[in-house]
């Protein structure tokens, strides 16, 4: 049987009522202060470093308002949780979102954006999404020769091409974008030079074109808005 993510999320969070309420010791009474959200997972996990002594050991309940900087350090990412960043990367076609991040790894928004920063493949775009740098991206066989993954370049249909693995089958695609190439030619028009410079310009054509939602990198509109 296959749950729906709602009914993963209610079983989680009575799970977690559950085991938060065996015992209101001092830990719990201190997370219950610190915490917004309570039950959380957050929350529960930062209840069981408590409880083995890792942190709060001399912060009192009165003041545990006041020491909401010393979890903050203790929400560090793992290991395997910084790989996944890349991954996640990986899959997104090179680019991604906060949203993304957060949509696979249950961890604060600051402590992810840490990670990121200290990632040394990773760069954070003046727009906000997260790039992945080249080396990190991968090869596959098309066709019966090696193309790059995830990495734009001169087109021949359109002005772009970019080579992607479609999660879904697979498959290696090919997607075609941007106004140019041969397309273009055989209406005899000319190709479009990209403003992407011009500001007024840029807000237009990523509003025009949804580009805060761009979709799958498996369709020109998603390789389009990163261009913008």
């Amino acid at each position: 049987m296959k749950l729906t993510t709602e009914q993963l999320r209610k079983i989680i969070k009575e799970e977690l009522e559950g085991v938060l309420s065996e015992k209101d010791d001092r830990c719990t009474r201190i997370a219950k202060r610190k915490y917004d959200v309570w039950p959380s997972a957050y929350a529960s996990g930062a209840v069981v470093k408590c409880r083995q002594g890792k942190i709060w050991k001399d912060v009192k309940e009165e003041d545990a308002k006041l020491y909401e900087d010393e979890l903050i350090t203790e929400e560090e990412l793992t290991d395997e949780e910084k790989a996944e960043l890349r991954k996640i990367l990986k899959d997104e076609g090179g680019a991604a979102g906060m949203k993304n991040f957060k949509d696979k790894i249950d961890k604060p928004e600051k402590d992810i954006k840490k990670a990121a920063e200290e990632d040394p493949k990773i760069y954070q775009h003046r727009h906000s999404d997260y790039i992945l740098k080249e080396q990190e991206l991968e090869e596959a066989e098309y066709r019966g020769r090696k193309v790059p993954l995830n990495k734009p370049m001169r087109g021949d249909v359109k002005k772009f091409k970019v080579y992607v693995k479609d999660p879904k089958t697979g498959n290696i695609k090919k997607v075609n974008f941007g106004h140019g190439g041969t397309s273009a030619k055989k209406k005899g028009e000319k190709t479009m030079k990209i403003r992407k410079n011009n500001p007024k310009a840029r807000k237009n054509f990523r509003a025009r074109h949804n580009c805060d939602n761009p979709g799958p990198k498996t369709k020109a509109r998603y390789w389009s808005c990163k261009k913008w």
